[in-house]
Protein backbone atom coordinates (compact mmCIF):
# COMPACT_ATOMS: atom_id res chain seq x y z
CA UNK A 1 0.00 0.00 0.00
CA UNK A 2 1.38 3.41 -0.97
CA UNK A 3 1.67 6.39 1.36
CA UNK A 4 -1.10 8.10 -0.61
CA UNK A 5 -3.42 5.13 -0.01
CA UNK A 6 -2.75 5.29 3.72
CA UNK A 7 -3.66 8.97 4.04
CA UNK A 8 -7.21 9.81 5.11
CA UNK A 9 -9.48 10.83 2.27
CA UNK A 10 -10.18 14.55 2.15
CA UNK A 11 -13.81 15.69 2.45
CA UNK A 12 -15.31 18.66 0.59
CA UNK A 13 -18.75 20.20 0.91
CA UNK A 14 -20.28 22.34 -1.85
CA UNK A 15 -23.06 24.72 -0.82
CA UNK A 16 -25.21 26.21 -3.60
CA UNK A 17 -28.42 28.19 -3.59
CA UNK A 18 -30.16 28.01 -6.94
CA UNK A 19 -30.66 25.88 -10.05
CA UNK A 20 -27.89 27.54 -12.07
CA UNK A 21 -25.55 27.51 -9.09
CA UNK A 22 -26.17 23.78 -8.62
CA UNK A 23 -25.09 23.13 -12.22
CA UNK A 24 -21.94 25.20 -11.79
CA UNK A 25 -21.01 23.40 -8.59
CA UNK A 26 -21.71 19.98 -10.13
CA UNK A 27 -19.44 20.77 -13.08
CA UNK A 28 -16.60 21.74 -10.75
CA UNK A 29 -17.10 18.58 -8.71
CA UNK A 30 -16.74 16.49 -11.87
CA UNK A 31 -13.37 18.15 -12.50
CA UNK A 32 -11.97 17.31 -9.07
CA UNK A 33 -9.87 14.19 -8.41
CA UNK A 34 -11.65 10.98 -7.44
CA UNK A 35 -9.65 10.69 -4.22
CA UNK A 36 -11.69 13.51 -2.65
CA UNK A 37 -14.97 12.61 -0.93
CA UNK A 38 -17.45 15.28 -1.99
CA UNK A 39 -20.98 16.07 -0.84
CA UNK A 40 -23.35 18.83 -1.90
CA UNK A 41 -25.84 20.91 0.01
CA UNK A 42 -28.33 22.64 -2.33
CA UNK A 43 -29.95 25.18 -0.03
CA UNK A 44 -33.02 25.64 -2.26
CA UNK A 45 -34.72 23.03 -4.43
CA UNK A 46 -34.11 19.37 -5.12
CA UNK A 47 -30.54 19.71 -6.39
CA UNK A 48 -31.17 17.67 -9.54
CA UNK A 49 -27.86 18.82 -11.03
CA UNK A 50 -26.01 16.66 -8.50
CA UNK A 51 -27.68 13.42 -9.60
CA UNK A 52 -25.03 10.80 -10.39
CA UNK A 53 -22.34 13.34 -9.40
CA UNK A 54 -22.15 13.23 -5.60
CA UNK A 55 -24.33 12.61 -2.54
CA UNK A 56 -26.70 15.35 -1.39
CA UNK A 57 -26.83 16.28 2.29
CA UNK A 58 -28.75 18.75 4.41
CA UNK A 59 -32.45 19.63 4.66
CA UNK A 60 -34.49 20.18 1.51
CA UNK A 61 -35.99 23.65 1.31
CA UNK A 62 -38.73 24.82 -1.02
CA UNK A 63 -39.59 28.50 -1.46
CA UNK A 64 -42.44 29.97 -3.45
CA UNK A 65 -39.92 32.10 -5.35
CA UNK A 66 -37.26 29.33 -5.49
CA UNK A 67 -34.85 32.08 -4.44
CA UNK A 68 -35.51 34.18 -7.57
CA UNK A 69 -35.26 37.83 -6.50
CA UNK A 70 -35.84 39.41 -9.91
CA UNK A 71 -39.57 39.51 -9.19
CA UNK A 72 -41.01 42.26 -7.04
CA UNK A 73 -42.44 41.09 -3.73
CA UNK A 74 -40.75 37.67 -3.92
CA UNK A 75 -39.27 38.04 -0.45
CA UNK A 76 -42.62 39.09 1.04
CA UNK A 77 -44.33 36.18 -0.69
CA UNK A 78 -41.76 33.73 0.65
CA UNK A 79 -42.29 35.02 4.17
CA UNK A 80 -46.08 34.99 3.82
CA UNK A 81 -46.04 31.36 2.64
CA UNK A 82 -43.88 30.15 5.52
CA UNK A 83 -40.49 30.71 3.92
CA UNK A 84 -38.88 31.61 7.24
CA UNK A 85 -39.49 28.03 8.36
CA UNK A 86 -36.70 26.82 6.07
CA UNK A 87 -34.11 28.93 7.89
CA UNK A 88 -33.80 27.06 11.24
CA UNK A 89 -33.18 23.62 9.64
CA UNK A 90 -30.53 25.14 7.34
CA UNK A 91 -28.73 26.86 10.22
CA UNK A 92 -28.98 23.74 12.37
CA UNK A 93 -27.38 21.68 9.62
CA UNK A 94 -24.58 24.18 9.03
CA UNK A 95 -23.79 24.30 12.75
CA UNK A 96 -23.70 20.49 12.85
CA UNK A 97 -21.19 20.18 10.00
CA UNK A 98 -18.78 22.80 11.34
CA UNK A 99 -15.25 21.37 11.24
CA UNK A 100 -16.26 18.13 9.51
CA UNK A 101 -14.95 19.05 6.04
CA UNK A 102 -11.48 19.88 4.81
CA UNK A 103 -12.90 22.46 2.40
CA UNK A 104 -16.30 24.13 2.21
CA UNK A 105 -17.10 25.78 -1.13
CA UNK A 106 -19.99 28.24 -1.43
CA UNK A 107 -21.37 28.85 -4.94
CA UNK A 108 -23.90 31.62 -5.43
CA UNK A 109 -24.72 34.93 -3.81
CA UNK A 110 -24.32 36.19 -0.25
CA UNK A 111 -26.99 33.90 1.20
CA UNK A 112 -24.56 31.00 1.73
CA UNK A 113 -21.87 33.33 3.10
CA UNK A 114 -24.21 34.91 5.64
CA UNK A 115 -25.50 31.50 6.72
CA UNK A 116 -21.94 30.33 7.28
CA UNK A 117 -21.09 33.53 9.13
CA UNK A 118 -23.98 32.99 11.55
CA UNK A 119 -23.14 29.31 12.13
CA UNK A 120 -19.41 29.80 12.67
CA UNK A 121 -18.15 28.16 9.48
CA UNK A 122 -14.91 29.76 8.36
CA UNK A 123 -12.05 29.32 5.86
CA UNK A 124 -14.49 29.04 2.94
CA UNK A 125 -13.82 29.13 -0.77
CA UNK A 126 -16.43 31.43 -2.27
CA UNK A 127 -17.41 31.48 -5.95
CA UNK A 128 -19.46 34.65 -6.37
CA UNK A 129 -21.52 34.03 -9.50
CA UNK A 130 -24.09 36.71 -8.66
CA UNK A 131 -22.44 40.12 -8.74
CA UNK A 132 -21.44 41.27 -12.19
CA UNK A 133 -19.10 44.14 -11.33
CA UNK A 134 -20.90 46.33 -13.86
CA UNK A 135 -23.31 47.91 -11.39
CA UNK A 136 -23.45 47.22 -7.66
CA UNK A 137 -20.20 46.40 -5.88
CA UNK A 138 -19.73 44.90 -2.42
CA UNK A 139 -21.17 46.93 0.41
CA UNK A 140 -19.12 47.49 3.54
CA UNK A 141 -21.15 44.85 5.40
CA UNK A 142 -20.83 42.32 2.55
CA UNK A 143 -17.07 42.80 2.37
CA UNK A 144 -16.83 42.40 6.15
CA UNK A 145 -18.82 39.15 6.07
CA UNK A 146 -16.65 37.79 3.25
CA UNK A 147 -13.45 38.71 5.04
CA UNK A 148 -14.56 36.97 8.24
CA UNK A 149 -15.64 33.74 6.56
CA UNK A 150 -13.57 33.19 3.41
CA UNK A 151 -10.11 31.90 2.64
CA UNK A 152 -10.32 32.63 -1.08
CA UNK A 153 -12.89 34.34 -3.28
CA UNK A 154 -13.30 34.02 -7.05
CA UNK A 155 -15.17 36.96 -8.60
CA UNK A 156 -16.66 37.47 -12.06
CA UNK A 157 -14.99 40.86 -12.55
CA UNK A 158 -11.64 42.42 -11.66
CA UNK A 159 -13.43 45.43 -10.22
CA UNK A 160 -14.99 43.11 -7.64
CA UNK A 161 -11.80 41.23 -6.78
CA UNK A 162 -9.91 44.52 -6.49
CA UNK A 163 -12.53 45.82 -4.04
CA UNK A 164 -12.11 42.79 -1.80
CA UNK A 165 -8.33 42.68 -2.17
CA UNK A 166 -8.24 46.28 -0.97
CA UNK A 167 -9.83 45.07 2.26
CA UNK A 168 -7.30 42.29 2.75
CA UNK A 169 -9.23 39.42 1.16
CA UNK A 170 -7.54 36.85 -1.10
CA UNK A 171 -9.83 37.63 -4.04
CA UNK A 172 -9.16 36.66 -7.64
CA UNK A 173 -10.66 37.09 -11.09
CA UNK A 174 -9.57 34.24 -13.35
CA UNK A 175 -12.43 34.31 -15.85
CA UNK A 176 -16.15 33.66 -15.78
CA UNK A 177 -16.74 30.20 -14.33
CA UNK A 178 -20.20 30.16 -15.91
CA UNK A 179 -18.48 29.80 -19.27
CA UNK A 180 -16.54 26.76 -18.04
CA UNK A 181 -19.65 25.00 -16.81
CA UNK A 182 -22.14 25.01 -19.68
CA UNK A 183 -23.75 21.55 -19.49
CA UNK A 184 -23.73 19.24 -22.50
CA UNK A 185 -25.47 15.92 -22.84
CA UNK A 186 -26.72 13.17 -25.10
CA UNK A 187 -28.78 15.06 -27.66
CA UNK A 188 -28.17 15.65 -31.36
CA UNK A 189 -29.54 19.15 -31.85
CA UNK A 190 -27.67 19.77 -35.09
CA UNK A 191 -29.19 16.65 -36.67
CA UNK A 192 -32.66 18.13 -36.13
CA UNK A 193 -31.90 21.33 -38.04
CA UNK A 194 -33.95 21.85 -41.22
CA UNK A 195 -34.15 25.65 -41.52
CA UNK A 196 -31.76 28.53 -42.07
CA UNK A 197 -31.93 29.74 -38.47
CA UNK A 198 -32.50 28.14 -35.07
CA UNK A 199 -33.35 29.45 -31.64
CA UNK A 200 -33.32 28.04 -28.13
CA UNK A 201 -36.04 28.79 -25.59
CA UNK A 202 -34.87 29.24 -22.00
CA UNK A 203 -38.11 29.92 -20.09
CA UNK A 204 -36.42 29.52 -16.72
CA UNK A 205 -36.75 27.06 -13.88
CA UNK A 206 -39.12 28.76 -11.44
CA UNK A 207 -42.78 29.49 -10.74
CA UNK A 208 -43.28 31.76 -13.76
CA UNK A 209 -41.78 29.28 -16.25
CA UNK A 210 -45.05 28.09 -17.81
CA UNK A 211 -46.32 31.65 -18.17
CA UNK A 212 -43.05 32.79 -19.74
CA UNK A 213 -43.03 29.82 -22.11
CA UNK A 214 -46.55 30.64 -23.24
CA UNK A 215 -45.50 34.18 -24.19
CA UNK A 216 -42.48 32.83 -26.07
CA UNK A 217 -44.67 30.38 -28.00
CA UNK A 218 -47.22 33.06 -28.85
CA UNK A 219 -44.36 35.22 -30.16
CA UNK A 220 -43.20 32.39 -32.40
CA UNK A 221 -46.72 31.92 -33.77
CA UNK A 222 -46.73 35.57 -34.87
CA UNK A 223 -43.65 35.11 -37.06
CA UNK A 224 -44.33 34.87 -40.80
CA UNK A 225 -43.94 31.20 -41.82
CA UNK A 226 -40.98 32.07 -44.05
CA UNK A 227 -39.07 33.46 -41.04
CA UNK A 228 -39.82 30.68 -38.59
CA UNK A 229 -36.66 29.01 -37.28
CA UNK A 230 -36.01 25.58 -35.88
CA UNK A 231 -36.98 25.80 -32.22
CA UNK A 232 -35.36 24.03 -29.28
CA UNK A 233 -36.36 24.08 -25.62
CA UNK A 234 -34.03 23.46 -22.67
CA UNK A 235 -36.15 21.96 -19.87
CA UNK A 236 -34.78 22.54 -16.39
CA UNK A 237 -35.04 19.59 -14.03
CA UNK A 238 -37.83 21.06 -11.91
CA UNK A 239 -40.06 22.04 -14.85
CA UNK A 240 -43.28 20.13 -15.60
CA UNK A 241 -43.46 19.62 -19.37
CA UNK A 242 -47.16 18.80 -19.23
CA UNK A 243 -47.82 22.18 -17.61
CA UNK A 244 -45.83 23.88 -20.39
CA UNK A 245 -47.93 22.09 -23.00
CA UNK A 246 -51.20 22.98 -21.28
CA UNK A 247 -50.31 26.65 -20.84
CA UNK A 248 -49.22 27.08 -24.47
CA UNK A 249 -51.84 25.00 -26.27
CA UNK A 250 -49.31 22.47 -27.57
CA UNK A 251 -49.37 18.69 -27.59
CA UNK A 252 -46.50 16.51 -26.47
CA UNK A 253 -45.23 13.59 -28.51
CA UNK A 254 -43.38 10.64 -27.06
CA UNK A 255 -39.59 10.51 -27.15
CA UNK A 256 -38.56 9.45 -30.63
CA UNK A 257 -34.91 8.54 -30.09
CA UNK A 258 -32.65 6.62 -27.75
CA UNK A 259 -30.78 9.76 -26.71
CA UNK A 260 -30.79 10.09 -22.92
CA UNK A 261 -31.63 13.80 -22.94
CA UNK A 262 -34.34 13.72 -25.62
CA UNK A 263 -37.72 14.76 -24.18
CA UNK A 264 -39.62 14.54 -27.45
CA UNK A 265 -41.51 17.41 -29.04
CA UNK A 266 -44.29 19.89 -28.43
CA UNK A 267 -46.41 20.74 -31.45
CA UNK A 268 -49.70 22.22 -32.61
CA UNK A 269 -49.37 20.99 -36.18
CA UNK A 270 -47.78 24.22 -37.37
CA UNK A 271 -45.15 24.99 -34.74
CA UNK A 272 -42.81 22.23 -33.51
CA UNK A 273 -40.50 22.58 -30.51
CA UNK A 274 -37.75 20.04 -29.92
CA UNK A 275 -37.18 19.42 -26.21
CA UNK A 276 -34.05 18.36 -24.36
CA UNK A 277 -33.13 18.19 -20.72
CA UNK A 278 -31.37 21.23 -19.29
CA UNK A 279 -28.23 19.13 -19.00
CA UNK A 280 -27.98 19.27 -22.79
CA UNK A 281 -28.33 23.05 -22.98
CA UNK A 282 -24.86 23.38 -24.46
CA UNK A 283 -25.91 21.17 -27.36
CA UNK A 284 -28.83 23.48 -28.08
CA UNK A 285 -26.83 26.69 -27.82
CA UNK A 286 -24.15 25.35 -30.14
CA UNK A 287 -26.61 25.01 -33.01
CA UNK A 288 -28.73 28.12 -32.32
CA UNK A 289 -28.44 31.71 -33.51
CA UNK A 290 -30.59 33.46 -30.89
CA UNK A 291 -32.15 32.64 -27.51
CA UNK A 292 -35.44 33.71 -25.97
CA UNK A 293 -34.47 33.66 -22.32
CA UNK A 294 -36.10 34.29 -18.97
CA UNK A 295 -33.34 32.37 -17.19
CA UNK A 296 -30.55 33.66 -14.98
CA UNK A 297 -27.29 31.75 -15.31
CA UNK A 298 -28.30 30.33 -18.70
CA UNK A 299 -28.71 33.83 -20.14
CA UNK A 300 -25.15 34.71 -19.16
CA UNK A 301 -23.87 31.48 -20.70
CA UNK A 302 -25.77 32.05 -23.92
CA UNK A 303 -24.49 35.61 -24.30
CA UNK A 304 -20.95 34.48 -23.53
CA UNK A 305 -21.22 31.99 -26.39
CA UNK A 306 -22.22 34.76 -28.74
CA UNK A 307 -25.95 34.03 -28.82
CA UNK A 308 -27.94 37.28 -28.53
CA UNK A 309 -30.80 37.02 -26.05
CA UNK A 310 -34.29 38.48 -26.07
CA UNK A 311 -35.82 38.87 -22.62
CA UNK A 312 -39.17 40.35 -21.72
CA UNK A 313 -40.15 42.12 -18.54
CA UNK A 314 -43.49 42.60 -16.83
CA UNK A 315 -44.93 44.61 -13.98
CA UNK A 316 -43.81 42.05 -11.41
CA UNK A 317 -40.10 42.34 -12.21
CA UNK A 318 -37.71 44.22 -9.97
CA UNK A 319 -36.53 46.89 -12.37
CA UNK A 320 -33.46 47.66 -10.21
CA UNK A 321 -32.13 44.12 -10.65
CA UNK A 322 -32.93 44.22 -14.36
CA UNK A 323 -30.98 47.47 -14.68
CA UNK A 324 -28.01 45.96 -12.84
CA UNK A 325 -27.89 43.04 -15.26
CA UNK A 326 -28.38 45.24 -18.28
CA UNK A 327 -25.41 47.39 -17.27
CA UNK A 328 -23.31 44.29 -17.95
CA UNK A 329 -25.19 42.80 -20.91
CA UNK A 330 -25.68 46.02 -22.85
CA UNK A 331 -27.27 45.61 -26.28
CA UNK A 332 -26.40 41.92 -26.35
CA UNK A 333 -29.60 41.29 -24.40
CA UNK A 334 -32.60 42.85 -26.12
CA UNK A 335 -35.24 43.77 -23.54
CA UNK A 336 -38.92 44.25 -24.43
CA UNK A 337 -42.21 44.29 -22.55
CA UNK A 338 -43.98 40.97 -22.02
CA UNK A 339 -46.15 41.32 -25.12
CA UNK A 340 -45.89 38.46 -27.66
CA UNK A 341 -46.06 40.96 -30.55
CA UNK A 342 -43.07 42.90 -29.22
CA UNK A 343 -41.10 39.72 -28.54
CA UNK A 344 -41.91 38.46 -32.04
CA UNK A 345 -40.82 41.72 -33.69
CA UNK A 346 -37.50 41.69 -31.82
CA UNK A 347 -36.93 38.05 -32.75
CA UNK A 348 -37.73 38.60 -36.42
CA UNK A 349 -35.22 41.45 -36.60
CA UNK A 350 -32.42 39.31 -35.20
CA UNK A 351 -33.29 36.34 -37.39
CA UNK A 352 -33.33 38.40 -40.58
CA UNK A 353 -30.65 41.03 -39.91
CA UNK A 354 -27.34 39.17 -40.12
CA UNK A 355 -25.22 42.26 -39.44
CA UNK A 356 -27.10 43.18 -36.27
CA UNK A 357 -27.06 39.61 -35.03
CA UNK A 358 -23.31 39.39 -35.54
CA UNK A 359 -22.79 42.73 -33.79
CA UNK A 360 -24.67 41.57 -30.72
CA UNK A 361 -22.90 38.21 -30.82
CA UNK A 362 -19.52 39.91 -30.62
CA UNK A 363 -20.72 42.26 -27.88
CA UNK A 364 -22.04 39.39 -25.77
CA UNK A 365 -18.74 37.52 -25.88
CA UNK A 366 -16.88 40.70 -24.99
CA UNK A 367 -19.16 41.65 -22.09
CA UNK A 368 -19.40 38.22 -20.45
CA UNK A 369 -15.79 37.13 -20.82
CA UNK A 370 -14.42 33.72 -21.62
CA UNK A 371 -13.69 30.52 -19.72
CA UNK A 372 -10.61 29.83 -17.66
CA UNK A 373 -11.80 30.15 -14.08
CA UNK A 374 -12.40 26.41 -13.74
CA UNK A 375 -8.68 25.60 -13.98
CA UNK A 376 -7.82 28.19 -11.36
CA UNK A 377 -10.59 27.07 -9.01
CA UNK A 378 -9.69 23.39 -9.22
CA UNK A 379 -6.01 24.21 -8.67
CA UNK A 380 -6.87 26.20 -5.55
CA UNK A 381 -9.07 23.44 -4.15
CA UNK A 382 -6.67 20.55 -4.66
CA UNK A 383 -3.52 22.51 -3.76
Amino acid sequence: MSIADALPRRRFLFISNGHGEDWIAAAIIRALPDDIAIEAYPMIGAGNAYAHVCPIVGPRAALASEGWRNVKGSLRKDIATGGLMVVPPALKFLRAIKGQYDRVVVVGDMVGILACLITGNRDLTYLDVYKTGAARRYSMLEAMAIKRTCRTVFCRAKTLSDTLAGKGVDARCAGNVMMDTIPTGDYGAAARRTKARAITLLPGSRALTAESFSIQVDALRLLPPVDRPDVFLAVAGSVNVEELAKQSGLRRTLMLSSEADDLGELSDGSLTIHMARGGAMGNLLATSDVVLSQAGTATVQALGQGKPAITFINTRDRRSRFADEQALFGDARVVVEGDPALVSAALRKLLTDDAERMRLSYLGRERIGGPGAMTAIVAELVG
